[in-house]
C-alpha cells in the first residue's frame, strides 16, 4: 500500500461528508455560529485530519491505531452534533438519517483499520 491517504475509501467518504456538512451548516442560524455550527464543522474535518496523520505514520502501528480511533471518536462526535441539528429543527429526518448512516460506515471502516494496522504498513 504505497498510495496516498487521499486514495483511501474512508478518507474520500469522510471528506465528502465534511463538505456536505459545511454546505448544510451555511443555513444554520447565526446564533449557532460559535456553538453548533463550529463544533460540527470542526469534528467532521477532524475525522479527515486524523486519518491523514495516522496514515502518514503508519509504520508505527500503535500510532496508526491511535489516530484511527481518534478519527472514529470524531465521527461519533459529529453524529451527536447531527442529532442536535435535527432536534433543533435545522435539518430534517432524511438528512439526519443519511448523514448518520454514512458516519456509521466511516466508523466501521476506521474500526477495521485500527484492528488491522499491519495491512497498512508501507512496503
Amino acid at each position: 500500500m504505497n498510495y496516498s491517504f487521499k486514495e483511501l475509501k474512508v478518507f474520500k467518504l469522510a471528506f465528502s461528508l465534511a463538505m456536505e456538512i459545511f454546505e448544510i451548516t451555511k443555513g444554520f442560524p447565526k446564533e449557532e455560529k460559535y456553538s453548533l455550527t463550529d463544533q460540527i464543522r470542526r469534528s467532521s474535518r477532524s475525522v479527515c485530519s486524523n486519518i491523514a496523520e495516522g496514515y502518514r505514520k503508519r509504520r508505527y502501528p500503535k500510532h496508526f491505531t491511535s489516530k484511527m480511533t481518534d478519527a472514529d471518536g470524531e465521527a461519533s462526535e459529529t453524529s451527536v452534533w447531527i442529532d442536535f441539528a435535527f432536534h433543533c429543527r435545522y435539518i430534517n429526518k432524511e438528512v439526519q438519517d443519511s448523514l448518520n448512516e454514512r458516519y456509521d460506515e466511516v466508523g466501521k471502516m476506521l474500526g477495521g483499520m485500527a484492528n488491522n494496522p499491519g495491512k497498512f504498513l508501507p512496503k
